[in-house]
This record gives structure tokens, C-alpha cells and sequence, in this order.
């Protein structure tokens, strides 16, 4: 198999059918193989009888049906473990992501780039989501040191083996392009075509921005930290102990000198800080100890000759 196209869909089945329409049409004259599989994230509109309506009359169209609403990460991972290709393209169901994209994506991992993230430069979204978009990305970009104006765009393009790097769970789907970067994999972006939704609503609102950041500080900190939490907790308790020691030398020169030590707000300040700084070491001691009864992480080698 050449290309996986793997959807993930909640509540969309007004606009499937017309998007296998177009994706035959993307891949009419193409002399690959390929397959598009449709993760039905929970719906209650009839996805996936859509999709077995269209299994049907197409076997190259498969589905995966949850009990449940899942989350976009976890049909996007249901998505790559079914997906049989070399190449493997992500798109959303809404008809927003234009199948014609399909084979300039996969022109650019002809070209040698291991992901490719496209970039909705001109978007048809209402400004409740491009702004926060817009603010969410140039925090991406300055935290992961990876330049995409786009990380939460659907079409993205993989070759295989950087499927097989990338943790998905929570909703670490925004984040896929900051993974293959830290693992070392070749990330560029194209721009692609943004078209107004015409079936349904939208299934996102202004709480996923507050998730996004939460799970960006997760990503940097398992990426900086997952192999050393000491050097985290360990530095943050040093601080605090130092903080917390600082005036404990004018507390034993009043001691001495008036024989008497009354219990103050700076005196609290100080025995809560040391106090403080002990459980942070604490922590992370502990945190190394679960670490070491791990396995050990996998080789970052990518070739041998």
C-alpha cells in the first residue's frame, strides 16, 4: 500500500460522502495504491453506516467505529495502527481540508522530508478560533524552536517510520509536528487550500486553547526532563531551600543576643521554604527511582552500515 488517508469523524456524515467523491477525484490518474480509513470517534448521526454504505461499494474505504467519544488523539492513533501505507495523510472529515492537497503533500516526502504539516494561510474559520490559533502557535513555535505558522492544521502527511516515534494520548494530536522535530525526523509545512465549512458545526470552542497549553507543558517537560526529573524538581528545591535559609543567620543573631525567638511571618517563610524544598528533592529522587526500573529508552540510531 502507498497512502493511508486516515479521517477522524464525530457526527459527520452529511459530509463524507462527498469527501470520498473527492478524494477519488484527488487520486483518479495516480498509479499508487491507496486506502482511506474513517475513525468514527462515538457519533450518533450514522457515520459509520455511511462508511459501511461505502465499504461496500469501494473496499479501499475502511472504518473503525468507538463505543464512545474518545478524542481526536485517540482516533488519530486508531487511524495509524490500521493504516497499511508508506505514506500516511491525515485529514478532517468536515470538508474544510481540500483532498487536492493530497499528492503535493506527498511530493514533499518524495523530495526527502520525513512530515509535512500544511499551513492555512488563509483560513474560513470565525474569530473565536483564529485568534487564539494565532496565539497558541507563536507560543508552539517559541517554546519547541520549530517555525510552522500551523500546528493544529488536520492535513498532515508521514512517512511510516516516524509514525512509530510519536506518543498520542490526552490531546497531543495539536503537538505531532513538535514530536517528530524533537526526535530528530525532517518537518517542513506547505501552504494549503482552507474551504468554509458547509455541513454541521464546529466541535471545538475556547476551552481547547486552555488544553493546548497543558499539553505543551507536558510535551516540554517529558521531553527535557523524562530521563532526568531530578535536575527539575531538584533545582526548584534547592531554590526553595535557599530562600527559606536565608534569613535563618539574623534569626540566630537575635537568639543570641536576646535570648528569645518569636514566631514571625518571615520566620514561617523561612521553615516553609526548607520545608518545601526537602519534598521537591524528595520528588524528584523518587521520580528517578520509578525511572530507573524502566526499560531503557529506544536508540536514537537511525541508520547502520
Amino acid at each position: 500500500m502507498n497512502l493511508s488517508v486516515v479521517v477522524p469523524a464525530w457526527n459527520e456524515a452529511d459530509s463524507l460522502p462527498e469527501l470520498f467523491n473527492e478524494i477519488r477525484a484527488a487520486l483518479a490518474d495516480w498509479n499508487g495504491t491507496w486506502e482511506v480509513i474513517v475513525v468514527d470517534d462515538g457519533s450518533s448521526d450514522g457515520t459509520f453506516e455511511v462508511v459501511r454504505q461505502e465499504n461496500q461499494k469501494d473496499s479501499r474505504i475502511r472504518g473503525v467505529k468507538f463505543r464512545r467519544n474518545a478524542g481526536k488523539a485517540a482516533g488519530l492513533a486508531e487511524g495509524f495502527a490500521q493504516a497499511k501505507g508508506a505514506y500516511v495523510i491525515t485529514m478532517d472529515a468536515d470538508l474544510q481540508d481540500d483532498p487536492q492537497e493530497l499528492r503535493p503533500l506527498m511530493a514533499l516526502l518524495d523530495e526527502g522530508w520525513d512530515m509535512v504539516s500544511g499551513w492555512k494561510q488563509i483560513r474560513n474559520d470565525p474569530v473565536d478560533k483564529t485568534l487564539p490559533s494565532r496565539f497558541y502557535n507563536a507560543l508552539v513555535q517559541r517554546v519547541s524552536g520549530l517555525k510552522l505558522h500551523d500546528f493544529n492544521c488536520g492535513l498532515k502527511a508521514y512517512k511510516r517510520e516516524v509514525l512509530s516515534s510519536l506518543r498520542l494520548y490526552g490531546q497531543m494530536h495539536r503537538l505531532l509536528p513538535v514530536m517528530a522535530h524533537w526526535d530528530g525526523f525532517r518537518v517542513t509545512e506547505r501552504v494549503v487550500n482552507h474551504r468554509a465549512r458547509r455541513f454541521g458545526v464546529s466541535k471545538y470552542g475556547w476551552s481547547r486553547g486552555f488544553h493546548g497549553l497543558f499539553d505543551l507543558l507536558t510535551l516540554w517537560f517529558l521531553n527535557r526532563y523524562m530521563r532526568r526529573p531530578l535536575h527539575l524538581f531538584g533545582a526548584i528545591g534547592l531554590v526553595a531551600i535557599g530562600l527559606g535559609a536565608l534569613p535563618i543567620p539574623w534569626f540566630a543573631v537575635q537568639w543570641i543576643l536576646t535570648g528569645a525567638l518569636r514566631v514571625r511571618p518571615l520566620l514561617l517563610f523561612s521553615v516553609g521554604g526548607i520545608i518545601l524544598g526537602v519534598q521537591f528533592l524528595s520528588l524528584g529522587l523518587i521520580a528517578e527511582l520509578i525511572q530507573s526500573r524502566e526499560r531503557p529508552p529506544e536508540s536514537p540510531v537511525a541508520e547502520r552500515l
